[in-house]
C-alpha cells in the first residue's frame, strides 16, 4: 500500500482495526513497560490542553497519539486528535557557531503549507476555528517547535488573516526530560524568541522520564517513515510488514485497547485529576466523562 507523492505516509487507523488482517498473527504480547509514565505524561498533558483539539507532531509521540485515540472511542470524550507527522530535519550549512539547517526551499514551503491545509490548519481555518490548537511533541531544544512555528506564521502574514486572533488560539506543549527543578533551571523556550509572541499560558512543558523520552524520541520502531522535507514531495511508500514493525504494531495496538478499557480510562483521568488545572470546569467535565463513559 503507497501514499501518493506529497501525502501523509500511511498509518494504520488502530481505532477502527479492521485494515490488520493477521499482522498481529503470531506475534509477542508487548511488553508496556512505560505505561504508567506515558499515562501520568498524558494527563498532564490533556490537564495543559486549554480544552483545545491535539495535534502529535512528528512521530515521537504516537504512543500517546494511540493511548488517547483508545480513551476518547466512544462516549468517553470529544477530544480530537490528529497527527502531524513532520520532520524539519535536513543538512545544514556553515560551520562551528554559524551552523544552521538549510532553509527550506520554496517547493517544500508549499509541500508544508499542504499538509497543514490536511489536518485544518490554513490561516483561515485558525482564524476563525473555536477550540485551541494545542501542538503537542517531544523538546530538547525546541527547534521542530520552533520551524512549525515560523512556517504556520509567514503564511499567516502572506495571507492578512488577523494575528491578534490566531494568536490566542496556538498552544505549544513540549514534553521535556525531567530533571531537578531550581530557580536557575533553563526551559527551552527562553532561547525561542518567538514563544514570547504568544500569549504566557500558550506555552507549556509536561516533564517525563529520561528512559521513556528517549525511548519514545529516539529508540522505538515507528510504524511510518520519517517524513522530513526532502520527503515531503516524494512518494510517502507503504507501511513497512517485516517482524520488528508487526511487533511495534501490536505494541500500538495494545496500548489502543488499554486506552478504551475502563481501567485505561480511570488511569488517565486519576492522571488529569492530579493536575492544578482541574480547578477548570471542563477539565472536570472531561474527568467526569472518563469516569462515567
Amino acid at each position: 500500500m503507497t501514499s501518493p507523492p506529497g501525502s501523509m505516509p500511511f498509518r494504520w487507523d488502530l481505532v477502527t482495526p479492521d485494515q490488520l488482517g493477521s499482522l498481529l498473527d503470531g506475534t509477542e504480547p508487548p511488553d508496556l513497560w512505560f505505561l504508567d509514565d506515558l499515562v501520568a505524561c498524558a494527563g498532564k498533558v490533556l490537564a495543559r490542553s486549554r480544552n483545545g483539539d491535539l495535534f502529535f507532531v512528528g512521530r515521537s509521540l504516537d504512543s500517546m497519539f494511540d493511548l488517547l485515540g483508545g480513551v476518547f472511542t466512544g462516549p468517553a470524550g470529544v477530544q480530537r486528535l490528529y497527527r502531524l507527522p513532520l520532520s524539519f530535519q535536513r543538512p545544514g550549512v556553515g560551520f562551528g557557531r554559524r551552523w544552521r539547517r538549510r532553509p527550506l526551499k520554496p517547493a517544500e514551503v508549499v509541500q508544508g503549507r499542504r499538509f497543514l491545509e490536511a489536518v485544518g490548519l490554513t490561516p483561515y481555518e485558525l482564524a476563525r476555528r473555536d477550540r485551541p490548537v494545542v501542538l503537542v511533541d517531544v523538546v530538547y531544544a525546541g527547534e521542530t517547535f520552533t520551524e512549525l512555528f515560523t512556517l504556520i506564521r509567514d503564511w499567516i502574514e502572506q495571507e492578512r488573516e488577523p494575528w491578534p486572533v490566531i494568536r490566542r488560539k496556538l498552544c505549544f506543549v513540549g514534553v521535556t526530560i525531567r530533571r531537578k527543578t531550581s530557580p536557575n533551571t533553563e526551559r527551552w523556550q527562553q532561547d525561542a524568541a518567538w514563544t514570547r509572541t504568544l500569549p504566557a499560558a500558550a506555552v507549556v512543558n509536561v516533564s517525563l522520564d529520561l528512559g521513556v523520552w528517549s525511548y519514545f524520541g529516539d529508540h522505538q520502531v515507528k510504524l511510518t517513515r520519517s517524513l522530513r522535507p526532502d520527503r515531503w514531495t516524494v512518494d510517502a511508500g507503504g507501511p513497512g510488514r517485516d517482524e520488528r514493525t508487526r511487533q511495534a504494531l501490536a505494541e500500538a495496538a495494545a496500548l489502543v485497547a488499554y486506552g478504551r478499557s475502563p481501567a485505561g480510562r480511570q488511569a488517565v483521568a486519576r492522571a488529569v485529576g492530579r493536575d492544578p488545572a482541574l480547578s477548570q470546569s471542563w477539565l472536570r467535565t472531561l474527568v467526569t466523562n472518563l469516569t462515567t463513559g
